[in-house]
């Protein structure tokens, strides 16, 4: 019981964690690794959302179908995996067909051409660099088959918990036995309470199916849906656009606009990338890979 005069029962612990706080941010301005961002690998994605995912944060990536949020996903999944544990959940593909993805991109070759093992030399030994560069730092990648928030973190007592988990996509969430956007407001809610119950951070892709029937076509807040649970319990709102897609007789083949809707902790705006639909690759347009 608290009596007259006595501070509330959290005062000591925030005042006591605010020089923990402030030695952490001269630790990471004199060069020290932020343990709370994740990097998402883009450097100017990076740049614009304060460095990366933040644990404890909801991330959604929202775009028309067939714009590449799998690709872009599945991108950031590897970028980070390489300082980071991070877990993909897909209820659109196999782990095989997955791992094929991820040859395609990381090899810059075509998924028909390795299913049907038609590469050339060249090929070939980019696809073998790519799976001896890739054999230490792969996600772990899972089926997505969600009931409740509790299903999705199976077997994290075993594998250890992750820093990044990305669930493709809202959609895939869910018994089917209630209204799809009633569905999909419970699942954004209940991955926004299991990245700050875990301390993780979580991207979510979702499908804005209805773009294309209005003159611009960039993706707004409001087209998330799910009865306003992305605009109002996301913390970060990504969206894809490539002009390519509804205007064919332009010069633009490739060429993507990553519109960050919504950034609790920072700015709005947007960052230009490169779509390789060959390869399903996404690169950064101003720190493109060598």
């Amino acid at each position: 019981m608290t009596t007259k005069g006595d501070p509330p029962a959290s005062s000591d612990a925030g005042a006591s964690s605010l020089p923990e706080l402030l030695g952490q941010i001269d630790a990471i301005a004199e060069g020290a690794p932020d343990s709370d961002t994740i990097a998402t690998g883009f450097p100017s994605l990076d740049r614009s959302i304060g460095g990366g995912f933040r644990r404890g944060d909801l991330a959604v990536l929202g775009g028309d179908v067939g714009s590449g949020k799998s690709a872009l996903a599945l991108a950031i999944a590897l970028r980070s995996a390489e300082r980071h544990s991070v877990a993909y959940f897909s209820g659109e593909m196999t782990s095989q067909r997955l791992m094929e993805r991820v040859l395609a991109i990381e090899g810059r070759v075509r998924i028909d051409e390795l299913r049907q093992g038609a590469l050339d030399e060249l090929a070939r030994a980019r696809v073998g660099a790519a799976v001896i560069r890739l054999r230490e730092r792969l996600p772990r990648f899972g089926r997505l088959s969600i009931e409740a928030k509790t299903g999705l973190a199976e077997g994290w007592e075993e594998a250890g918990v992750p820093d990044l988990v990305i669930i493709d996509s809202l959609q895939g969430i869910g018994a089917g036995r209630r209204d799809a956007a009633e569905e999909q407001a419970t699942a954004v809610r209940a991955l926004k309470a299991l990245a700050l119950d875990t301390d993780v951070a979580i991207l979510a892709t979702a499908q804005l199916p209805q773009l294309a029937t209005r003159p611009d076509r960039r993706p707004q807040l409001d087209d998330f849906g799910a009865l306003g649970a992305v605009k109002h319990h996301a913390d970060l709102v990504l969206a894809l656009y490539r002009e390519s897609m509804y205007d064919t007789a332009r010069d633009v083949e490739g060429a993507t606009e990553l519109l960050v809707r919504k950034n609790r902790h920072g700015s709005t705006g947007y960052v230009d990338l490169y779509f390789y639909a060959q390869w399903m690759r996404f690169e950064d347009m101003l720190d493109p890979d060598r």
